[in-house]
């Protein structure tokens, strides 16, 4: 199946640092060249593949300083991976709804996989205008705001099975990981680590515009000896980030799309503390690969009970539901649904056209 990967440009394929999409695309693209497929990947000229790789611009836009616009890359991403018909039997989309519009004029079938969250009003209106557009969401939950959309189906993310190892013996702290941000509640998470003694480490990323939150907010509470701030961390450095976590806490505060952390923590046999939002009852089993919270005093008291988590059971669930494998042989499904879709409609609408017509005359 000849098969085109479309992603965002703010981080190259796979991130050097922080990128929960592009890790994603990568993971999956590579698998698909495993098994056989003929891949394309549409990313920045810096991103590292066994696929073919069309380069739009030579360096991710996030880490890329300097003055430039960054709409022209992305213009162009979109003309060259969306714009053009017949080149490709299928073509993915990892843009969120900024491809629809090229997508729906272009003939080769087109899937979109939503990787954020879709309960923002103003995404209404786009949906219902491209309400034709396929689509495939990361969660069940990711999908209920706009339950009425055009699913073809929910795939979870997955990981290499030798990305990341099991770590039956923990050390003596909590970790904290991904971005610093309002929604994520590390404030949360420092209140825990203090209320139990036990220490919490944060390896975390922080955005532009969550830079005052981070100088208002968190900084204050990183003096405690209890906390240490790490920044952001490669991906080379969570197998031992995570795997030597007591637990990894996730005291999310918004409808949490998918999580790739959770999945993360998994891999290498920590269990996950996190708060029932959005997709965490469908990634989190409740007291078998953590426990899954209604708030800060049912988590504090979580962490007491951490040791029940069977370690090794965390990557058993891993290796069945999260695997990179998985995950492409669910797209690959996808793929061929879609493809035999537009046959299917492409030979309704030619038997149509050979019809007859008549005229009548008074």
């Amino acid at each position: 199946m000849r098969i085109a990967q479309v992603s965002p440009l703010w981080e190259s394929v796979p991130p050097k640092l922080y990128g929960g999409t592009e890790r994603i695309v990568s993971y999956l693209t590579e698998e698909l060249v495993r098994l056989g497929h003929d891949v394309t990947l549409f990313a920045s000229g810096d991103s590292v593949t066994s696929a073919r790789l069309e380069p739009i611009c030579a360096h991710a836009l996030r880490l890329n300083t300097g003055i430039f616009n960054r709409d022209a890359p992305m213009t162009m991403l979109m003309e060259q991976a969306l714009g053009r018909p017949g080149d490709f039997d299928i073509i993915h989309s990892h843009l969120d709804f900024l491809g629809f519009p090229l997508a729906r004029r272009n003939t080769t079938p087109t899937v979109t996989t939503f990787h954020g969250r879709l309960d923002l009003p103003e995404l209404q209106p786009v949906f219902r205008e491209y309400a034709e557009m396929p689509m495939v969401s990361i969660s069940d939950a990711q999908r209920k705001p706009v339950s009425w959309a055009n699913w073809q189906a929910t795939v979870y993310h997955g990981l290499p099975r030798d990305l990341y190892h099991v770590h039956p013996n923990p050390g003596g702290y909590l970790a904290f990981l991904g971005r610093i941000a309002p929604e994520k509640r590390p404030d949360h998470a420092i209140e825990i680590a203090k209320r139990v003694g036990i220490p919490l480490r944060i390896a975390a990323k922080v955005d532009p515009m969550d830079q005052k939150y981070f100088h208002t907010e968190i900084e204050p509470l990183l003096s405690n000896p209890l906390i240490e701030y790490l920044g952001e961390i490669t991906d080379a450095e969570k197998d031992e980030f995570l795997g030597h976590a007591m637990a990894l806490v996730c005291p999310y505060d918004w409808p949490e799309p998918f999580g790739l952390v959770l999945i993360e923590a998994l891999a290498c046999g920590t269990p996950v503390l996190a708060y029932r939002r959005g997709s965490i009852p469908e990634i989190i089993r409740d007291k078998v690969t953590g426990f899954v919270c209604e708030g800060l005093d049912e988590m504090t008291a979580a962490v007491q009970r951490i040791t029940e988590i069977d370690r090794q059971r965390c990557r058993v669930t891993f290796e069945q539901r999260f695997s990179a494998e998985r995950m492409a042989q669910d797209y690959v499904r996808v793929y061929e649904q879609a493809i035999d879709s537009t046959y299917e409609r492409e030979a309704e609408a030619t038997s149509l056209e050979s019809w007859p017509t008549f005229s009548t005359s008074a």
